[in-house]
C-alpha cells in the first residue's frame, strides 16, 4: 500500500504536474503517514518537528499544490478549518462530536443507488460526513457513567 501511493507521488512528479521539493515531499509523507485528517495548521505542527525551516506558508502552499494535482482531498465539515486526506477513493467520513477525530467510512459502490436523484441526473462528485460517536468515546463514556445509555 505505501509504495502504491509512494508511486502515485513520483508518477505524478515525473510527469511534471508537480516540481519536486523537498518541503512538499515530507508534507505528502507525513499526510500518507498518519491518516487522521490533519487540518493545515496541525500538518505545519508536524512538519516542524523534523524540518525546523519549514514556514507556514510553505505548509499551505505544499497542501494547495498536492490538492490541485490529486494527490490529497480536502475534506469540509461543517465551519471547521479544512482538513486534508490521502485517501483518493471515493469515501465519507464520521466526525466523532465527543474527540473531534475524523474518520474514513466506505459508501456503497453504487453511489447512483444511495440518492434518490431527479430523472437525468447524475453525480461527478459527493461529500459525506456522518456525525456522532465513535466506538472508543462510546466506551468511554459507558465507563464513566455505566447508567448512561449509549448506543
Amino acid at each position: 500500500m505505501k509504495s502504491d501511493r509512494l508511486d502515485h507521488y513520483e508518477g505524478t512528479i515525473r510527469g511534471g504536474v508537480l516540481r519536486d521539493t523537498p518541503q512538499r515531499r515530507h508534507v505528502y509523507d507525513l499526510l500518507v503517514g498518519k491518516r487522521d485528517h490533519p487540518t493545515a495548521t496541525e500538518v505545519f505542527m508536524r512538519a516542524k518537528k523534523s524540518m525546523p525551516s519549514i514556514s507556514l506558508a510553505t505548509v499551505y502552499n505544499s497542501l494547495e499544490a498536492l490538492v490541485a494535482c490529486g494527490l490529497v482531498k480536502q475534506v469540509h465539515v461543517d465551519r471547521e478549518p479544512t482538513r486534508f486526506c490521502p485517501n483518493l477513493k471515493e469515501h465519507g467520513h464520521f466526525v466523532c462530536e465527543q474527540c473531534d477525530q475524523v474518520f474514513d467510512i466506505d459508501l456503497a459502490a453504487d453511489r447512483g443507488s444511495q440518492w434518490n436523484l431527479p430523472p437525468g441526473f447524475t453525480v461527478s462528485h459527493h461529500e459525506v460526513s456522518l456525525r456522532g460517536t465513535c466506538a472508543a468515546c462510546a466506551e468511554k463514556s459507558k465507563i464513566q457513567n455505566p447508567k448512561s445509555k449509549i448506543a
